[in-house]
């Protein structure tokens, strides 16, 4: 196809001062049939020298997760230990007392054997220089709403970390994993796990030198894992990971085992204390916590480290668990509508049009998201100007070099030059940041590609036309 044909298609709504570079509409081109793409790039004057599509909303994936640790590097004090957010543990009850583990939104506990900062055995320990026995082990995240997945997030991703289970008493990413072992060809492999959840192993050992299809199912509202496939006699063990329906109790159960390591006998049960899903319409349902409610003096508590390093790590990686807690963390009562007002405030600061976006989730796993691409430049350009912005890019991906960047634009001229969030989705793409062109000239941009037929994707056309982009420029 003639070039000067499809230009018109592709510059709807672009400046008239600014035709594509043919390498640019070559690139886009490329992409999936019936692929709608938005693409805004700006100068640092401001000036849009690309925009295709430029206010049609659009699903931008984990792109959500600018506007979420934006809010939270202008309203949260990051740089500070994050004391708010650690974990408790509290005695409740005469005679043997019931033990209280409660969260407050800290994503970084951990039960590892190596721990050494924000361990959950510190706070085991603290119990057992107290007790020598408990009743009840408790899980309480009632420090926010029981909002445990977004809106708009596909109940087939509940059994993968991707979508585990959101709670302010997150323990180890609120994952389980399982260590598949191959055993003798044509017997079922062998399997490590905590023995958290019961696990049906209808897999087997395959020849050596065979394919690996070992595939772990969880059903939503069970708690039995389904291993199926195969695993080559003579490979390595394969770890698979399995997301967790309901933290709060994983980590009371998790706790149990510490406390018995620790010396405590647990005389009762593992239970848990959830706080009601606030709802508008039914005055009984409360985002607050009641009064009456408030615990007593906790016995212990722990500080993770500041949230500026759990910031750089959600963008980095991409990390939704923690992108969830954070959307939580920013409004007072811990319900994501509350934080999603302190989004909707911090917009409004930057000039961004209410009807420009809607967000269900923090991470970006909703597929109710839209945003427009002018939308996402203007935050991008707003940031620059704040306290807070060059520590903010300094936690997106660096093209070539780290995070969900670290194999794309390898061997291109954007290598190191690029610094953006990704994104992907089921027919979603993203990619929005800032890039310096060849001229040196520092540019900012958000690219987004939807409808994708058939799980097809956009990355290369997106990657592709970026590079043209700071290759003309």
């Amino acid at each position: 196809m003639m070039w000067s044909l499809m230009l018109p298609l592709l510059l709807a709504g672009a400046p008239a001062d600014a035709p594509l570079p043919p390498a640019v509409a070559e690139a886009l081109a490329k992409a999936p049939p019936g692929t709608r793409i938005g693409l805004v790039v700006v100068d640092a004057a401001g000036r849009e020298i690309v925009a295709l599509r430029p206010d049609e909303r659009f699903v931008p994936a984990s792109n959500t997760k600018l506007f979420t640790t934006a809010a939270a590097f202008a309203t949260l004090d990051v740089a500070a230990p994050d004391g708010a957010g650690g974990a408790t543990v509290r005695l409740e009850g005469r005679g043997t007392p019931t033990v209280v583990l409660a969260g407050h939104g800290d994503a970084r506990l951990s039960s590892a054997p190596d721990c050494r900062v924000d361990c959950l055995a510190d706070l085991a320990a603290a119990v057992a220089r107290r007790t020598r026995a408990v009743r009840d082990v408790v899980g309480d995240d009632s420090a926010f709403p029981d909002e445990r997945w977004p809106l708009g997030m596909s109940w087939n991703n509940m059994e993968g970390v991707y979508g585990t289970g959101i709670s302010a008493l997150t323990l180890d990413d609120n994952v389980v994993t399982l260590t598949v072992r191959p055993a003798a060809e044509g017997t079922a492999p062998g399997i490590t796990s905590d023995g958290y959840y019961r696990i049906e192993n209808v897999a087997t050992t395959g020849a050596g030198g065979s394919p690996k299809t070992l595939t772990v199912e969880r059903m939503p509202g069970s708690d039995l894992l389904r291993l199926t496939g195969s695993i080559a006699a003579g490979t390595s063990p394969v770890v698979l990971a399995m997301g967790v329906e309901d933290p709060a109790h994983r980590a009371a159960w998790r706790f149990a085992q510490l406390l018995r390591a620790a010396g405590v006998r647990v005389a009762g049960h593992v239970t848990v204390r959830h706080r009601p899903l606030a709802h508008a319409e039914d005055p009984a349902l409360s985002g607050a916590i009641p009064a009456a409610a408030v615990p007593a003096p906790a016995l212990e508590r722990l500080t993770p480290p500041p949230l500026a390093e759990d910031l750089r790590l959600t963008n980095k990686t991409s990390q939704n668990l923690h992108a969830e807690l954070l959307l939580r963390r920013l409004g007072s009562s811990g319900a994501v509508a509350d934080g999603h007002a302190v989004v909707d405030a911090l917009l409004a600061r930057a000039g961004i049009a209410r009807t420009s976006y809607d967000f269900a989730d923090g991470a970006g796993m909703s597929s109710y998201n839209r945003v427009t691409p002018r939308a996402t430049v203007a935050l991008l350009r707003w940031a620059e100007t704040q306290p807070w912005g060059a520590a903010w890019r300094a936690t997106f991906p660096v093209a070539a070099t780290d995070g969900t960047l670290a194999r794309r634009f390898v061997g291109t001229p954007l290598a190191g030059r690029l610094w953006a969030k990704t994104g992907t989705l089921n027919a979603a793409n993203a990619l929005a940041g800032q890039m310096r062109t060849a001229s040196g000239r520092t540019l900012t941009f958000a690219a987004y590609a939807n409808d994708m037929p058939g799980g097809a994707s956009a990355t290369a056309v997106i990657d592709a036309a970026l590079v043209a982009i700071a290759a003309a420029y």
